[in-house]
């Protein structure tokens, strides 16, 4: 199991390590529900470090790469990115990423759970093309900062923040380091790429600034509430992406890919027969609960988190002729919530 470059200092100020999507990091600082607030209301700092880095490189890089996934990336502008699917050819979803265009070579941003296998995937492609995939999380690790306090964490840090769109990226120097700034797709969500030798000295520099410390509990917690689904827990390789929801994952005009001709069909005949959906929770329920109307199935919940005040939210699937009815998950009710909407 790999060991995140944060990790032993998390320890040394009390996390509970744990394994989080192929990685050790802090779990949590104590107090899930404390951290989770953090997130909401104030300015969190969070190890990203469980996220892989995946750089391609080659004269034939984006031309092979947008005949790969489900977004453009030939059109990317340098040092922005696209969130993207990898299909297999039956359309079905082998993997998610994000992808930067960084010059003179493509960044790909998955967590370390899935890059070994995407990077298999990705490399039957390469035939004749002029094009190198190479593993670069040991020479670049990530610190997430969220929450509505974080542009006055950043001031007090130094870190000359510039607007930023979401997924564009702007290389700083900062405190004798170099970092990149990468804006989130949501609003007030950074994240800081640094080298893995300089980590610590960031964190403690975000700290200081301000920012309290969180784990995985929480990040969690915050997206299940967020409707934000996850790679191997909400979406599987059995899922198509029109039902995921993720249309930010999805470009209608950017030509040919793999699995492209089955994403193409369903748009033309308009509708999938289930749908990943977020849920407003009365009871208690545990992911692969089936849920039914009337005692039928109609659908399976993925994701289950408990929010402070006792409120409950879950993510899942249901039949689309299902959703504007009565459901219920074993002895719990289900409210259908709207997803958050991000932007590709």
């Amino acid at each position: 199991m790999a060991a995140t470059p944060l990790r032993e200092r998390l320890r040394a100020a009390g996390a509970r390590i744990g394994e989080f999507a192929g990685a050790e990091t802090a779990l949590s600082f104590g107090d899930a529900e404390c951290e989770y607030r953090a997130l909401t209301e104030e300015c969190a700092v969070f190890d990203l470090g469980w996220r892989a880095k995946i750089v391609a490189t080659g004269e034939d890089r984006v031309r092979w790469l947008n005949g790969m996934v489900t977004n453009n990336v030939r059109d990317l502008a340098p040092n922005c990115g696209v969130y993207s699917f990898l299909l297999n050819a039956q359309g079905r979803i082998l993997g998610d990423m994000y992808l930067f265009n960084r010059g003179d070579y493509v960044l790909l941003d998955t967590d370390r759970e899935q890059a070994p296998k995407l990077r298999e995937s990705f490399e039957k492609f390469i035939i004749m093309d002029d094009v190198e995939l190479a593993d670069a999380s040991e020479k670049l690790t990530a610190i997430g900062l969220r929450g509505p306090k974080l542009k006055d964490v950043l001031v007090k840090a130094g870190i000359a923040a510039p607007s930023l769109q979401p997924l564009e990226v702007a290389d700083l120097a900062w405190r004798e380091m170099g970092i990149s700034l990468v804006a989130g797709e949501q609003a007030n969500e950074y994240e800081i790429w640094v080298a893995p030798a300089n980590a610590t000295a960031a964190w403690d520099a975000l700290l200081e600034a301000g920012a309290t410390p969180v784990g995985t509990e929480a990040l969690e917690m915050a997206r299940v509430a967020a409707g934000i689904p996850r790679y191997g827990v909400d979406i599987r390789e059995r899922d198509l992406p029109q039902e995921t929801e993720q249309y930010r994952a999805l470009n209608f005009s950017k030509g040919c890919y793999v699995g492209q001709e089955i994403v193409e069909r369903i748009r033309s005949r308009g509708q999938v027969h289930r749908l990943f959906t977020r849920f407003e929770v009365v009871g208690k329920v545990a992911p692969g609960t089936k849920i039914q109307v009337g005692g039928k199935d109609v659908g399976e919940i993925t994701s289950v988190a408990s929010l402070p005040g006792g409120r409950r939210v879950a993510l899942g699937y249901a039949r689309r002729e299902a959703l504007g009815g009565e459901m219920t998950a074993g002895e719990a009710r289900l409210r259908v919530q709207e997803l958050s909407k991000l932007t590709a």
